[in-house]
């Protein structure tokens, strides 16, 4: 035999023991139908007849997560709910009665028109613009609610509460302020001790303004990556700076408050406070509800109380791409098990990924759609048209209030329904 027919040979031999190798190495088929949890679930749902995207609600888990947060507590730090997070007035009260606090912690001129009311206790978690700030008191009008001793305006720079310095003088008013610091977010607040006495100074000088507290968040404690010491060394960072901070507003005239709000975490690390410094009171939400972004060790004990369901509406006997390319589609089914078949479903591209039945997925060859996404699957989940495919939300802020009214399930049945706050920035 010649020498390149050898090679030839050689070559295919080759070749052919790849393709044999890629072919053994495509992805094996996953998926199997709902459990007992979702079987239940999509059964109350179907016997309350909904039939549409629909924000489901366990309250049975939301009370489990809330006792579970405020024992993680122990009473060692006092809670503030994030309305952001739960943004519901029905599920805001649930928690504050669970947990047994009047604090509250909000994001935009909205949620502030909604909620001061009564006994609450509310702390900005943003700072707003002044002329925001102008509206709310232009239109504020509830005799129980006292924003004088019950309101604390976040201020981030000099600029900021000059602005509402002059707002207070304009409209005759009393303002609370609580000085957002920097504990290493880098997202704004004040950075130094400087800038602080400055603010205070301006405190002083001015009899409409009353300094409250501080506010530092240190939300990429958690986010940074793992790598072996370095969220220690952010956490002790945080915790020195704050106390820093604590201990130069302590020393001036305007920091004599007689029980000053030193706000710090959120939902990802208020396990990390165990109540021995400056800190008295950590924000928490998201993590009374779980979503998936907060699937984190200090969180394990915590269970996901809300789901996005839909109906399926189209159930294909195979994944099919569009006329043209039809034969990708059938190369990708033969490729991967689990996109032999297609699901339509009822709305779609939510900040959520698919969680039950398992082993459904978004099609990258398909693209999203907010009217009916494709979910693909190896049929292995059982679905056909009318069934309900359970989506799990990453985040619970503006999530929660894409569709309506919350539908409470609890018993194996859907309870109450319960309306939500506007969605805001």
């Amino acid at each position: 035999m010649s020498g390149p027919s050898r090679g030839r040979r050689r070559l295919l031999a080759a070749l052919g023991a790849g393709a044999a190798a890629v072919w053994l190495a495509r992805p094996s088929a996953r998926g199997a139908p709902h459990d007992a949890y979702f079987r239940q679930l999509q059964a109350a749902l179907r016997q309350a007849g909904i039939a549409a995207p629909t924000l489901v609600l366990d309250r049975e888990r939301l009370r489990a997560n809330i006792r579970r947060v405020t024992g993680h507590l122990a009473g060692k730090m006092a809670l503030r709910v994030v309305v952001k997070s739960l943004p519901c007035p029905a599920l805001l009260a649930e928690a504050a009665a669970l947990a047994g606090t009047r604090r509250q912690m909000l994001f935009s001129l909205p949620q502030l028109e909604a909620m001061a009311k009564g006994e609450r206790d509310i702390l900005l978690g943003k700072p707003l613009p002044a002329a925001a700030a102008l509206a709310f008191y232009r239109q504020f009008s509830d005799a129980d609610f006292r924003p004088e001793r019950q309101l604390q305006w976040l201020a981030d720079t000099p600029e900021r509460l000059a602005q509402y310095r002059e707002l207070a003088r304009g409209q005759n008013l009393h303002m609370r302020l609580n000085f957002e610091i920097d504990v290493g977010l880098h997202r704004g607040g004040i950075a130094d001790i400087a800038t602080l006495r400055r603010m205070l100074d301006m405190v002083v000088e001015e009899p409409r303004l009353r300094w409250a507290g501080l506010m530092g968040y240190d939300a990429h404690v958690a986010k940074i990556p793992d790598l072996p010491g370095l969220r220690s060394q952010a956490l002790r960072h945080a915790r020195e700076t704050y106390a820093a901070f604590a201990a130069a507003v302590r020393a001036h005239p305007a920091g004599q408050a007689a029980e000053p709000c030193f706000n710090a975490a959120g939902s990802p690390t208020y396990r990390l406070y165990p109540g021995d410094g400056p800190e008295n009171e950590v924000a928490v939400g998201s993590a009374m509800v779980k979503p998936s972004d907060f699937d984190l060790p200090a969180l394990d004990d915590l269970l996901p109380a809300c789901f996005i369901a839909t109906p399926v509406l189209k159930a294909l006997p195979r994944f099919e791409l569009p006329y043209g390319v039809e034969w990708l589609g059938e190369l990708a089914g033969g490729w991967d098990a689990n996109a032999r078949r297609g699901y339509f479903i009822y709305g779609g591209n939510w900040q959520a990924d698919p969680a039950s039945p398992s082993g459904l997925a978004s099609s990258g060859l398909y693209g999203h759609s907010s009217n009916q996404q494709l979910l693909v699957g190896s049929g292995m989940q059982v679905l056909a048209v009318d069934d309900t495919v359970f989506f799990r939300p990453r985040q619970s802020e503006a999530v929660l209030q894409q569709f309506g009214d919350i539908a409470v399930y609890e018993g194996g049945r859907i309870v109450d329904s319960w309306p939500v706050l506007p969605a805001t920035g």
